[in-house]
C-alpha cells in the first residue's frame, strides 16, 4: 500500500513547474572540460531543469540535468545544448566562476567538478545556453535544506587513514527485460528502448564506469536480480557480462533476487549459486556475504532455517571481523512501511529478527546492502545495532547507477553514480517519467542517502 504522504507528492509531480535555486557568489580557480569561455543567454527557447546534486565527496561533485525545448506543435522535446557549471566556496564573495565548461552539445547533462576542498560549503549554478538549471518539481530535490533548494552542498570530511579499498554495490540489472516500468499488464504503461535492449546498455555503462581511474572499483557486489525471469539465456548473457570485467568469487559477487528465482527449473542456480545458500569470501581481511532472500513464489523475501544457522555459524566463528552482509530484499520496519508494496515486499518479519540478533552478537558487521525496492534509502536498524541498513538504486533505469564504498582505515565513505555514457544518460533521463512521473520521488533518495561518512576501525584490513 502506498504511503499516504508519499502518493500525495507523486501525485503532484504529474503537473510540470519549475523554480529557480538560491544562488551565492565566490572565487575559485577554474577547471574546464574542454574549452572554457562565458556562454551569455541566448535567443533559443532552451529549458533546462531536473537538475540534480547526485553525487558530493570529499573533493568532486556531479550535477545532472535535461535540456528541452518545444516543437511546432508545442511539445517539450529533448534538445542538445551546452554544460556549464559556476561554483563559489559558500562564504566568498562575488560573482561564482565557471569551474565546468563542456561545449559538446547534449540533451543529458552531466557535469564533474574536482578538485574542491574537504569539509567546505560551496555555492554552485548550472546553466545551459545560458539558461540557468532548475530542479523538477520532486519532494526530494525540492525539500527545505536539498542542495537543488538552497543553491549549496557541502563536501564531505573523508574518514582518516589511508584508503584501502573501493567496492561498487550495484542491484537489480533485469539483463532479458524488454519493458521498464511495469506493475500490472495494464496500467502503468511501461517503457521500452528504441534500438536495443535497455539492461545490456545500462550494465554495459555500469561496468566500463567502474574500470576508469576516477572511479577505480576493486570489486563489484551485485544484490540481486541479476536476470528478469530467470531463464538459462538470461543467467548466461548476464555470466558473460560480468566475466568479462572479472572472475567471479575474487572480482565480483552475486546473490540471487525473487525475479532469478525458479521458474520452475533453477537455471539461476546452476550458473552462479545454489538456492538459499549463503556465500563466503574475503579481500584484504574483509569479509563478504551473500545471503539468498528469494521465495519460490511472491516478491518478498525469507531466509530458511538451515541458511540462517550456517549465517549464525560463521559470525560467531569471527564476530570481530568486518564483514558486509548483501541480500536482495531490504530488511528493517523503516523499509517495510515506507516501500509502495508494504511490509509483504521486503523481507519478513521473523527472519528480520533474527537477523538483527545475530547482527547484535557479531560487531564486526558494519553493512548490509540490499535492492529489490529500486530506490537509495538509508535506512534505520530495527534495533540497537551499529549496521547501516542500506538500499540501493536500479542500474537499469533511472537513476541508473551504482554505489562505491571507499574503505579507508579510519571508516568509509558512501557515495551514489549515474553511469555517464550518452545512451546510459538518455535512457536514465526518459525513465524518470516511470508510474506516471512518479519516479524520482521513490528511487533518487536524498542527498545523505546517497552520499555519507561512517566512522569504524578498519585498520587491520590490507590495502588492495
Amino acid at each position: 500500500m502506498l504511503n499516504a504522504r508519499l502518493r500525495t507528492v507523486w501525485l503532484a509531480n504529474v503537473a510540470t513547474a519549475t523554480a529557480a535555486v538560491a544562488v551565492g557568489a565566490g572565487p575559485l580557480r577554474p577547471q574546464a572540460a574542454h574549452r572554457l569561455e562565458y556562454v551569455g543567454p541566448q535567443r533559443d527557447p532552451v529549458i533546462a531543469s531536473d537538475l540534480e546534486v547526485v553525487t558530493v565527496t570529499d573533493r568532486s561533485v556531479i550535477l545532472t540535468w535535461t535540456t528541452r525545448a518545444r516543437d511546432r506543435a508545442g511539445r517539450l522535446r529533448p534538445t542538445p545544448a551546452d554544460t556549464e557549471v559556476r561554483i563559489a566556496p559558500a562564504d566568498g564573495i562575488g560573482p561564482a566562476r565557471p569551474l565546468f565548461l563542456d561545449t559538446r552539445p547534449t540533451a543529458y547533462h552531466y557535469a564533474q567538478v574536482d578538485g574542491l576542498e574537504p569539509g567546505r560549503a560551496y555555492r554552485f549554478e548550472a546553466y545551459s545556453n545560458g539558461r540557468r538549471a532548475v530542479s523538477a518539481r520532486t519532494l526530494v530535490t525540492r525539500r527545505a535544506g536539498s542542495p537543488e533548494t538552497t543553491g549549496i552542498f557541502t563536501t564531505l570530511t573523508p574518514p582518516p587513514g589511508r584508503l584501502l579499498r573501493t567496492l561498487a554495490l550495484a542491484n537489480d540489472l533485469h539483463v532479458g527485460e524488454q519493458t521498464s516500468g511495469l506493475l500490472t499488464p495494464v496500467l502503468p504503461t511501461g517503457l521500452r528502448h528504441d534500438g536495443a535492449e535497455h539492461p545490456d546498455l545500462m550494465l554495459d555503462a555500469l561496468l566500463s564506469d567502474l574500470r576508469l581511474p576516477d572511479r577505480g572499483a576493486d570489486q563489484l557486489i551485485v544484490a540481486g536480480d541479476l536476470t528478469d525471469t530467470g531463464t538459462l539465456d538470461q543467467s548466461l548473457a548476464v555470466r558473460r557480462r560480468l566475466d568479462a570485467w572479472g572472475e567471479l568469487g575474487r572480482d565480483y559477487f552475486v546473490c540471487r533476487g525473487n525475479h532469478d528465482a525458479p521458474q520452475p527449473d533453477d537455471h539461476w542456480g546452476a550458473v552462479f549459486h545454489p538456492r538459499q545458500r549463503l556465500t563466503e569470501h574475503e579481500v584484504g581481511g574483509l569479509r563478504l556475504i551473500g545471503l539468498d532472500t528469494t521465495r519460490l513464489r511472491g516478491s518478498g523475501g525469507t531466509i530458511v532455517a538451515p541458511q540462517l544457522a550456517h549465517l549464525r555459524d560463521r559470525l560467531a566463528a569471527d564476530p570481530q571481523r568486518p564483514t558486509l552482509v548483501f541480500g536482495h530484499h531490504p530488511v528493517t520496519s523503516s523499509a517495510a512501511v515506507s516501500n509502495p508494496g508494504g511490509p509483504g515486499f521486503i523481507l519478513d518479519r521473523a527472519t528480520a529478527a533474527q537477523l538483527h540478533t545475530a547482527y547484535r552478537t557479531a560487531p564486526g558487521v558494519f553493512l548490509h546492502h540490499s535492492g529489490h525496492t529500486h530506490r537509495n534509502r538509508l535506512g534505520r536498524p530495527d534495533s540497537g545495532i551499529d549496521v547501516e541498513f542500506l538500499e540501493v538504486a536500479a542500474a537499469k533505469e533511472y537513476p541508473g547507477g551504482y554505489m562505491l564504498l571507499r574503505v579507508y582505515e579510519g571508516g568509509y565513505m558512501v557515495n551514489f553514480y549515474k553511469t555517464r555514457t550518452e545512451a546510459a544518460r538518455r535512457w536514465s533521463t526518459r525513465t524518470r517519467r516511470q508510474y506516471f512521473g512518479l519516479h524520482p520521488d521513490h528511487a533518487l533518495g536524498t542527498c545523505a542517502d546517497r552520499n555519507h561518512v561512517v566512522l569504524r576501525d578498519f585498520s587491520g584490513l590490507s590495502p588492495a
